[in-house]
């Protein structure tokens, strides 16, 4: 039987916990002051209002590159209410990965952290749908904007200053709710379109997983773009009706301090995150907190008995999920804390198997294969890829979404998450296009046919990005930091190659596609230029 979804939509929610519990602490951002529920729904009436005044309608996509604020998620809530749909950009991203995103979206409306202006100054003349761009009040300084030669630049108060009457806009969880783009491999990243259903069950198994109450106060140190902030973090508090604090971003220098202070019962951390946490000097007051659990993944069984013990953690949480298939995966709240073990299927919402990844025939318990997921529930699976059918297709081979990562599922019934197949590259918790970063370089004018893979710098590490480069037949060797310098204004940061190794061929198959699986398998090369040992950095 079908779940009853009629209240799985964010304002929804968010109406609801505002009629109950109106003077109940829903979130705050760092030091700032709280904001209940109440006032959390009159913001989003104003903001969707203000919204609908400047000719935003159902179905239109705006596109929002913010850092951490509470003016996001006003943004998101707002749009919400009108049936609109909110396209979180990766703050990073910048160039041809950013004029993607706003060519793929069409977004004729914006709301950008000033940082990012200059970025869509050098790209106006190629993103020709949007308008106008909305920046934070606190921010908007007309003298010091950057020049546009079309887009207008605005104050998102004048948004915020929309009327605080109720919306009456029907929104249905089966309305597309959000676009978030992934990294793509043999072409450029893919914007998931998510129902509104999907944004919803995201936040439901994590109060289910966490056993979280109207009790719960979550620290929130992920970025609101990515599912872990928006979705796992922030909708789930309001799910389950309890509080949070958003910081503006993650910080392992302060991180267990500032938890202390906040008070926060729950957090997550995403794979080097943990590992920068444990860097940190010890201190007596590690122990110190109110912490009752954390969603960390993937860790290690060293890594989880290293946080557990320094920071009095009484329980962990891992989950196996992407952008596209929600949270298939999931370990009992009852469960012990497996290192590594992501839980048991979802049955009530999802079917998982793992299959060969050439026949797409399941393997037996024990044996690796790809991860291969589809829903049993409507509307709580991505509705496919914004403008790509091609790609939809492609992903969804013989009525099963293929992850490309790879796993194994015990005699239990749990799946242990292994290593990625597909040749998508992740970095410091970012998914990185490797088709992106190809096209890059290859704007080079030395450059003739590049390929690039991810590696590791040291067994267990993470990856890292390596580039093996042909180049023009009459063209002079250039310095790899001369390649760097060319990368950086033209990539985020997080994507920028560690190494890069010139090479007489790259593999290929018959047919010409590049072999990067032999690629990775040979791994660094004594001839791989490091651009950390040679003290070339790059600043976010």
């Amino acid at each position: 039987m079908s779940a009853d979804k009629t209240n799985w939509v964010v304002g929804k929610v968010l109406a609801d916990q505002a009629r109950t519990r109106p003077d109940a602490p829903y979130i705050r951002f760092e030091d700032g002051p709280m904001h209940n529920y109440a006032m959390a729904h009159e913001l989003s009436n104003r903001v969707g209002n203000g919204f609908a005044a400047i000719g935003v309608e159902r179905g239109d996509n705006v596109a929002v590159m913010l850092n951490n604020r509470l003016e996001y998620l006003w943004s998101w809530f707002g749009l919400s209410r009108i049936g609109a749909v909110h396209v979180g950009i990766n703050t990073a991203l910048k160039g041809r990965f950013l004029t993607h995103v706003l060519t793929n979206t069409k977004a004729r409306i914006g709301f950008f952290d000033p940082e990012f202006l200059p970025w869509l100054a050098d790209i106006e003349d190629a993103v020709p749908d949007l308008q106008t761009v909305y920046i934070p009040g606190d921010a908007y300084d007309p003298d010091r904007l950057p020049a546009f030669k079309r887009i207008e630049i605005r104050s998102f108060d004048e948004i915020m200053g929309g009327v605080a009457d109720e919306i009456d806009v029907p929104v249905s969880y089966r309305d597309i709710g959000m676009i978030m783009f992934t990294s793509g491999t043999t072409g450029p990243s893919k914007g998931a379109l998510m129902p509104h259903g999907h944004l919803y069950l995201f936040g439901q198994c994590m109060v289910e997983d966490l056993a979280m109450t109207d009790q719960d106060h979550y620290f929130i140190a992920m970025p609101l773009f990515h599912a872990q902030g928006i979705l796992m973090q922030a909708f789930a508090t309001m799910i389950a009706g309890g509080s949070a604090v958003l910081m503006k971003q993650f910080h392992a220098s302060t991180w267990i301090d500032d938890i202390r202070k906040h008070k926060a019962t729950l957090t997550n951390l995403l794979g080097v995150m943990n590992d920068f946490v444990l860097r940190q000097p010890a201190k007596p007051t590690d122990a110190d907190n109110d912490l009752r659990m954390v969603c960390a993944l993937p860790v290690t069984a060293d890594t989880l008995q290293a946080l557990r013990s320094r920071f009095n953690i009484p329980k962990f949480n891992e989950v196996f999920g992407m952008t596209e298939c929600n949270l298939p995966v999931s370990r009992p709240f009852d469960a012990p804390d497996d290192a590594g073990c992501s839980g048991r299927v979802r049955e009530d919402y999802f079917e998982v198997i793992i299959a060969d990844p050439d026949t797409d025939e399941e393997l037996p318990y024990g044996q690796v294969g790809e991860i291969l997921v589809r829903p049993k529930e409507p509307f709580c699976f991505m509705a496919g890829y914004n403008a790509m059918p091609e790609r939809t297709v492609e992903v969804w081979r013989n009525f099963w979404f293929h992850s490309g990562d790879a796993g194994r599922m015990d005699a239990r019934g749990y799946l242990w998450y292994i290593d990625r197949i597909k040749d998508t590259i992740r970095r410091r918790g970012e998914n990185i296009s490797s088709f992106e970063v190809e096209a890059v370089l290859l704007e080079h004018p030395t450059i003739a046919e590049v390929a690039a893979v991810a590696v590791q710098a040291s067994e267990g590490g993470e990856d890292e990005v390596l580039v093996c480069i042909i180049l023009k037949a009459d063209a002079e060797t250039p310095r790899p930091e001369d390649l760097l310098d060319f990368c950086v204004p033209r990539m985020p940061y997080f994507a920028v190659p560690r190494y890069v190794e010139f090479v007489d061929e790259i593999p290929t198959t018959p047919t010409a596609k590049i072999q990067k699986n032999k690629l990775r398998e040979r791994g660094l090369t004594a001839t791989a230029w490091d651009r950390e040992a040679a003290g070339y950095h790059v600043r976010r």
